[in-house]
């Protein structure tokens, strides 16, 4: 039976946490509002890019009816798609670790709430495209993480029904749970909360570590 390892994108296999907030700003000085700081921007970022723009037109006291949301929304996927890996860097180790991966075998995949048009971008940019047999990016289904339906979808889409889910955040450990799948987390991304708190299968500071966490999983 083939053996499966699906990762989250932002806070995982990136830190693309500087062109976001450069977005962000940009699209608050499109309206004449002051910028958000970088902190505040993480910790906005994790279910969607809709849910960021409504949260950062909510922070600085602008319009944010649907109608407003959508024109922001708009205008942060035209800017951040054209310098979505300026500031972006691809954490340490992970290019080893998806090399070992495939070589050893594994179908991989990519689920993320990040729209599919930029996550192509950063994939192409940094060249990771080549490792992933699937890429789901949140704008193609009706739903978003932390609902199953995305993961469920790119097991589908690779013909498993297993998988390993790797990623960051208190909405990656959700949605291995909704899907009844087990879940690595990697420290280092944009989690708010203790380790303790989210019970992750496995967890990792350095992608160094991931290659026991498969071996331990797929023994």
């Amino acid at each position: 039976m083939a053996k499966a390892v699906i990762f989250d994108l932002d806070g995982t296999l990136i830190d693309s946490v500087g062109d976001i907030h450069a977005a962000v700003n940009d699209v608050l000085q499109l309206r004449d509002a002051p910028p958000l700081d970088l902190p505040t921007v993480r910790s906005f970022i994790g279910k969607g890019s809709a849910n960021l723009i409504m949260r950062a037109l909510n922070a600085q006291n602008l319009p944010a009816d649907e109608a407003s949301c959508a024109t922001g929304l708009a205008d942060f996927l035209r800017l951040y798609s054209a310098g979505a890996a300026d500031l972006t860097t691809v954490f340490d180790g992970a290019i080893d670790s998806l090399t070992w991966l495939q070589d050893s075998g594994f179908r991989l995949g990519i689920c993320t709430n990040k729209p599919l048009a930029p996550t192509k971008i950063v994939l192409d940019q940094f060249g990771l495209t080549k490792f992933f047999d699937t890429v789901i990016g949140g704008d193609q289904l009706a739903s978003r993480k932390p609902d199953p339906e995305m993961l469920n979808h790119a097991m589908a889409s690779i013909d498993v029904k297993s998988c390993l889910f790797v990623g960051d955040s208190e909405i990656d450990r959700d949605t291995a749970a909704a899907a009844g799948q087990p879940f690595a987390l990697f420290t280092k991304g944009y989690r708010k909360t203790s380790i303790e708190s989210l019970s992750p299968e496995y967890y990792f500071n350095n992608y160094n570590e991931l290659k026991d966490i498969v071996n331990l999983e797929f023994k």
